[in-house]
């Protein structure tokens, strides 16, 4: 063995979990290093800490992987397709999309799957809503609470009470957790007879009503221009979409965690709370709050009256991700800033947006925001906290930060018109042209 090979054998480590052997490859390789300091084996063990709560909310459900190679302060990318190489204990199912293609999933099912696919710099756990002898009907409604810029957590706890208490009368038990980040999630377990089309209508009326009911906190519009306040996210529950799970570990500088919760203490807690460092000894003192989730399973039936109710009034659908079809009683799938009107076949802009910067690092697209900023200071001293627009996009397999500016509070004659982004590094660009070349052909 030369010394290469030795060098990289030595920089390996195996796990024995419950009699199943997982490679450890570069176990210190650091994953964290700002707020904290935590390698890849650090990530490995708290898992491993949690496993039983982390299980909960993944195991018999494929699994995207979302893969952070470079550590949490890198750029991940999204792999549905499982690994060649996979240990034979570790299952798969193969998943169809709404795009028509098909993909051999993951299936997590133990420890040992666990800390196998952590090791690939899973750091986020990202299940399907089903289970793998049901792939077309969702066993979960997932309420995601989005806070937009500026929006403080005492809002996000709001929204979660008028969340809880509209459940309850619905006859649904919510189970709720902190996103790990700015918000919270509430997931419902229910029957798997509907499909994820209903699934959504589901959560679409959901998100309405909440909306009516704390109409200056919470939005259900799609269109970021348009929102104030909590967003609830209704097109999380749309076939391929996933959301990070239980317990999930995410690239924040303090490695905080999703944390699963009772209702009672969403009024004392916060966010930061939930960490890498202090979870494990939470869960060996409480154990997992979601544990009796499974035993709740609850129906559609009164949600989906109500969704019928707000297309007899004449609310049709709301807009899909774009990368889906075209769906039934949709409405034209355009933000309101590059709407037409009725009458017209020119364009009119609502809301004045230019786009600042795309780039596959949100440092560096901040960084360019800091630029315009500087160039442009007489007009940035007009823009409110929600003007600024972050947005987190999302292609086959990579993401990347898109920020936008609306410059409705900047006085016409100061206004900057729109540039050559900086930095403009759309990595789905190429894509969408040849894909445009190839319609126009």
């Amino acid at each position: 063995m030369n010394s290469d090979a030795m060098a990289k054998e030595e920089a390996a480590e195996v796990l024995t979990i419950a009699g199943r052997d997982v490679r450890i490859t570069h176990p210190d390789k650091l994953y964290f290093s700002r707020a904290v300091r935590l390698t890849k084996r650090d990530i490995v063990r708290y898992y491993l800490a949690v496993a039983g709560g982390a299980l909960g909310g993944i195991r018999d459900r494929p699994i995207v992987l979302k893969r952070f190679v470079n550590g949490a302060e890198g750029e991940p990318f999204y792999q549905k397709r499982a690994p060649g190489g996979r240990p034979k204990w570790l299952r798969t199912v193969t998943l169809s999309f709404p795009s028509g293609r098909t993909a051999e999933e993951i299936v997590v099912d133990d420890p040992a799957g666990l800390a196998w696919i952590v090791n690939l710099g899973c750091i986020e756990l990202h299940p399907h809503a089903v289970r793998s002898e049901n792939l077309e009907h969702p066993d979960e409604l997932r309420i995601d609470l989005d806070p937009g810029p500026g929006v403080g957590w005492a809002d996000v706890r709001r929204v979660a009470s008028e969340a809880q208490a509209l459940l309850g009368e619905l006859g649904l038990r919510g189970w709720p957790k902190t996103s790990g980040s700015r918000g919270m999630h509430v997931n419902v377990r229910i029957v798997p007879r509907w499909s994820f089309t209903e699934v959504r209508r589901a959560a679409l009326a959901f998100s309405r009503e909440i909306e009516r009911r704390a109409p200056s906190i919470a939005t259900s519009k799609w269109w970021k221009e348009e929102r104030h306040g909590v967003f609830l996210d209704y097109n999380q529950n749309a076939k391929d979409r996933t959301t990070c799970s239980a317990y999930s570990v995410r690239p924040l500088p303090d490695a905080r965690v999703s944390a699963p919760l009772e209702w009672s203490e969403i009024a004392d807690c916060e966010p930061a709370d939930f960490t890498v460092a202090t979870m494990p000894a939470r869960y060996q003192s409480l154990g997992d709050p979601h544990a009796a989730m499974d035993e709740c399973a609850g129906s559609l039936a009164a949600l989906l009256e109500l969704a019928a109710r707000d297309e007899a009034a004449g609310l049709g659908d709301a807009p899909w991700p774009p990368h889906f079809r075209k769906m039934e009683g949709e409405a034209a799938r355009v933000a309101p800033s590059r709407a037409k009107t009725a009458t017209a076949k020119t364009r009119r802009t609502k809301m004045p947006l230019i786009v600042i910067a795309n780039s596959p690092s949100k440092d560096a697209a901040l960084q360019g925001l800091e630029r315009w900023k500087a160039r442009y200071a007489d007009a940035a001293k007009h823009l409110a906290t929600d003007d600024v627009l972050v947005d987190s996009m999302r292609g086959r397999s990579s993401t990347w930060t898109r920020i936008r500016v609306n410059l409705r509070h900047v006085p016409d004659a100061i206004r900057p018109s729109q540039e050559t982004p900086d930095p403009d590094d759309d990595p789905t660009r190429a894509w969408r042209e040849a894909r445009e070349r190839k319609r126009g052909g």
